[in-house]
């Protein structure tokens, strides 16, 4: 019998296997031919060394699974019908995106003339009035390709990694329906939260909310995104994992002032972190934060020990079962290049910064951002060419406002059925929060050096920094506190 003394190592397996898809496919007679002789090997050493074998067919099993999804996403039948027009169903399935010529929605198509069938599209739209999330449309669509690799951006590969091939092009639509089942329960909740949380609110300060609660950052203007992206305050505006751990903190809270039972308030903290997840869209960093708190939750239910590098890993395998190519995804690498240093390395750059005087909110603050900030720098030059210099002393600064800003949002939209005027006071007062936000993302953002864009520049900034660690770290081991 096999002992799982640490089961990180078999979901591990796993998720290298679904990440090897990447690599090379692996047929299922390739992946039945490499189970056999695992088991083979199995039954001829001994017992010590059959986890080793099992993590190897776990290996072979995400390798066979990862390829197979991989042939799926691939597969489109669109594709042959490029420069064609038909009549269409059409069901949008995200939010529309405002360009300077026209309205892009990600869709799905449930009809194409006579053909029926299920294919991510991106839908292309005259500028205007935008279709709900998860409305069925009726249109004459015209099939084309992406746009080629242009400026740096490859926006055909960056579709096909989602599934998406062609993109239908229609000038006229008309709503028919809406989606049903659990996507669209998301869709009415999403609809909910956009009412309420920023009602009264315009302008930039309606952007930051709905940016920071839902991750729609299209009502603020492209010189004030620019500003988010300078100061490293632009994953504010991308839903993030910070978010899920607030929406079940908030439940758990609200449980305990009722009164009601811990174990109410962690079923509680289930059913907010899966609306909340169902609401914004299934995004890395929010997947991998729903996975981790419903596991906790559950941990918390059942009296196990919580284990966050499981949690992690399970994240993992959720998001790289369902599409391997997240892999490459920069969503999915911050993420989880962010949340582990926050394990690694936080705990010791909060022990270096330990004795200063620094209030423990800042000192924590301030070990987050470095830990993530240097994590993640070599992710953002590869994907983005671009590195933000002032994201500690940024992300310092907005810290105190990002949870009071979720916590009214959310507030508001509760309040928003039983007392509407109470709901328009409470986003105003939380417009304050999105000012203050916006406030910090242009005072670091608009600073000269803000941010490195150009290869000379990154090393002297490398050098500069190599010095500097060199003389602190010799600086802190002659320390007092170091001994």
């Amino acid at each position: 019998m096999i002992r799982v003394r640490h089961p990180h190592v078999f979901v591990a397996a796993v998720c290298v296997g679904l990440a090897s898809a990447n690599a090379a496919r692996l047929s299922l007679t390739g992946a039945a031919v490499g189970t056999v002789l695992v088991v083979i090997a199995a039954a001829a050493v001994d017992d010590g060394l059959r986890p080793a074998l099992l993590a190897g067919t776990l290996v072979l099993a995400g390798w066979w699974w990862g390829s197979a999804r991989l042939d799926a996403l691939d597969r489109s039948v669109l594709l042959a019908y490029v420069d064609t027009a038909e009549r269409s169903l059409i069901v949008t399935i995200g939010p529309p995106r405002t360009t300077r010529f026209e309205l892009r929605v990600p869709a799905q198509v449930r009809r194409f003339g006579r053909l029926r069938f299920r294919e991510s599209v991106l839908l292309e739209l005259p500028l205007g009035r935008a279709p709900p999330q998860g409305s069925l449309l009726e249109a004459t669509t015209t099939v084309r390709l992406p746009h080629p690799a242009k400026d740096g951006f490859d926006e055909r590969t960056w579709l096909r990694r989602q599934g998406v091939h062609v993109v239908l092009h229609a000038d006229r639509w008309r709503v028919v329906g809406r989606r049903g089942g659990l996507a669209g329960i998301g869709d009415a909740l999403r609809s909910a939260l956009s009412r309420s949380i920023a009602r009264g609110l315009d302008g930039s300060r309606r952007g930051m909310v709905e940016g920071v609660v839902l991750g729609d950052e299209q009502a603020l203007s492209e010189g004030l995104r620019n500003r988010f992206r300078a100061s490293g305050l632009y994953h504010l505006l991308a839903v993030s994992g910070q978010n899920v751990v607030l929406v079940a903190a908030g439940a758990l809270a609200l449980a305990w002032l009722l009164g009601l039972p811990r174990w109410i308030g962690q079923l509680g903290a289930i059913g907010a972190i899966a609306s909340y997840v169902l609401a914004v869209g299934a995004q890395p960093s929010v997947i991998r934060a729903g996975v981790a708190g419903v596991l906790g939750s559950l941990a918390w239910l059942a009296a196990r020990a919580a284990d966050r590098w499981y949690f992690l890993g399970l994240g993992a395998l959720v998001l790289l079962g369902w599409n391997p190519y997240d892999l490459l995804n920069a969503g999915f690498q911050l993420s989880f290049a962010a949340v582990s240093s926050i394990f690694l390395l936080v705990p010791r750059l909060a022990a270096v910064l330990d004795g200063y005087p620094l209030p423990a909110k800042l000192a924590a603050a301030v070990a987050v951002s470095t830990a993530c900030g240097l994590v993640t720098a070599p992710i953002l030059w590869i994907q983005f060419h671009a590195i933000p210099l002032l994201t500690v002393p940024a992300n310092a600064l907005a810290e105190p406002a990002v949870a009071p800003l979720l916590y009214l949002a959310l507030a508001a939209a509760l309040t928003d059925p039983l007392f509407p005027p109470a709901a328009s006071a409470i986003a105003w007062l939380n417009g304050w929060c999105a000012a203050y936000l916006a406030g910090c993302a242009r005072l670091f953002g608009s600073l000269p050096g803000a941010q490195v864009r150009s290869g000379r520049a990154l090393l002297a900034v490398l050098l500069v920094a190599t010095v500097g660690g060199a003389y602190a770290w010799r600086r802190w081991q002659s320390s007092p506190r170091s001994t």
